[in-house]
């Protein structure tokens, strides 16, 4: 199934996606969307906020205007905690961390976005939960909501995500590239790639409503559950941290 439920009440409905899935139908309006497929199931929804095709995890929307409103404000003025999870290519240089460099789309690449002293004020704070040769894990807090932000901010400290096809060099992670003596099956006619998709993960929504705090959490999907079990038998590496940021 390409989305599962986290939770509902009355007023908005949040639900954990696959990486694959459109948030919301594209200009073309040809291929099926998770708001597609919910507008299937309740009739009108409403479009909060949305994440990336290739990332999966927790997404909000609303089930009436009422309560569109309600939560757009919200998201307009940073009264919600956004968490991803995401697998990136080195090390940072320090284990938690503040990115601070304004965003703007590339005048050259149309819906591909860059940093630049022009751009839209974009914070992105990190924090690094687990490191392996070559990789590390971290848990990313975007204080700001620009479009691709994690992706262009993880770029510009020189640690894009792995499988980033716009802001990294997009190869899929092979078990080839972190298991020494590695060999190919003989039955298998080339080698499948660990992990084939942006490693990014939208964790957690925090956010208050009617008075009342709300936790909305998508644990790791499997492709991404099964990556981390790979580097931890065939290239773990000490610094392991076990605390996640809040």
């Amino acid at each position: 199934m390409n989305w599962s439920m986290i939770a509902e009440n009355n007023d908005w409905v949040a639900v954990d996606k696959a990486a694959g899935l459109l948030s919301i139908p594209d200009r073309q309006g040809k291929e099926i969307s998770l708001k597609d497929l919910l507008k299937q199931k309740y009739g009108e929804i409403f479009t909060v906020h949305r994440i990336d095709r290739d990332t999966s995890g927790v997404i909000l929307f609303a089930k009436t205007s009422a309560a569109h409103q309600e939560l757009s404000k919200l998201f307009e003025e940073r009264s919600v905690d956004k968490f991803y999870d995401c697998l990136v290519k080195g090390y940072p240089s320090s284990e938690r961390g503040t990115i601070q460099v304004p965003i703007m789309e590339n005048p050259a690449q149309p819906g591909r976005m860059m940093t630049h002293a022009k751009g839209k004020a974009a914070v992105t704070e990190y924090q690094v939960i687990e490191k392996f040769r070559g990789f590390s894990l971290l848990r990313c807090q975007i204080l700001t909501g620009r479009t691709h932000q994690i992706r262009v901010h993880l770029q510009y400290i020189g640690h894009s995500i792995v499988g980033d096809e716009w802001y990294g060099d997009g190869s899929p992670l092979l078990l080839s590239g972190i298991k020494k003596n590695f060999k190919i099956s003989l039955a298998a006619e080339e080698e499948r790639p660990i992990l084939s998709r942006l490693a990014l993960h939208a964790a957690e929504l925090s956010f208050e409503w009617k008075n009342q705090p709300v936790q909305l959490i998508a644990p790791l999907p499997k492709d991404m559950r099964a990556t981390l079990q790979q580097l931890r038998k065939w290239a773990p590496a000490s610094g392991t941290i076990t605390k996640k940021p809040r």
